[in-house]
């Protein structure tokens, strides 16, 4: 393999800094409070120099939500090669954990709103368009999978289950759990697999119980706060 020039190896560093600025704002800030004028601080950079590289604050975030789909691709890529006779629902839960313990070591960027400016430019970015459905066609895969064998209920619509999955990488319970210092992060990364999964509530015996009108009450009360 032929080896990269100086001036390319300079670049890629330079945006490699950038992107990883970008991305600690996203986590810390959101796309929405970010400024390029921050990006360029974080990176220790002139606001010009940065402009060199990205032309655009939607620009800025798109490269950082293509870097995490490439690390999200390529995990994926190494549950494949590393546990291949797995089922597909423990891949599946390899992947949420995986994802867990992304956003808690503070490197899963906050997704934007629906009717955010970076939604409709992602929708335009074909690199991350094609990234994302690379990763939603293997994810895909094992949730059909799943369905198939039984590890996931076959009457969910494929695309909930999905969505669901991708829900994980931006779950605020995973930070308020972390805050209240009460319990490990791999305890609270398995509770929270474990949830999405196999849901907070307990096998019903001899089918389900009637509301009884204390616990209606106390339904009432927690709905009106």
């Amino acid at each position: 393999m032929p080896a990269i020039p100086y001036r390319e190896r300079v670049l890629r560093l330079r945006e490699d800094s950038i992107v990883q600025a970008v991305n600690r704002l996203l986590v810390t800030k959101g796309y929405d409070l970010m400024t390029v004028d921050e990006v360029a601080a974080e990176a220790g950079m002139a606001k010009a120099s940065l402009y060199k590289h990205f032309t655009s604050k939607e620009e800025l975030a798109a490269a950082a939500m293509i870097r995490v789909l490439d690390r999200a691709i390529a995990h994926v890529a190494l549950l494949h090669a590393q546990a291949p006779q797995a089922t597909a629902r423990c891949q599946l839960e390899a992947v949420v954990r995986w994802t867990l313990k992304v956003q808690l070591e503070g490197e899963m960027p906050s997704l934007p709103a629906e009717n955010s400016r970076l939604t409709a430019s992602l929708r335009a970015n074909r690199e991350y368009m094609n990234r994302l459905i690379e990763l939603s066609e293997s994810l895909g895969a094992w949730i059909a999978a799943a369905q198939a064998d039984g590890g996931l209920d076959a009457g969910l619509p494929p695309e909930l289950v999905l969505y669901t999955l991708y829900a994980r990488a931006c779950d605020p319970v995973l930070a308020m759990m972390k805050a209240s210092g009460q319990h490990p992060d791999e305890q609270i990364v398995e509770w929270l697999v474990s949830t999405t999964f196999s849901g907070i509530g307990r096998p019903a015996v001899g089918g389900a119980k009637p509301t009884t009108r204390a616990g209606s009450t106390a339904k009432a009360k927690v709905v009106a706060g």
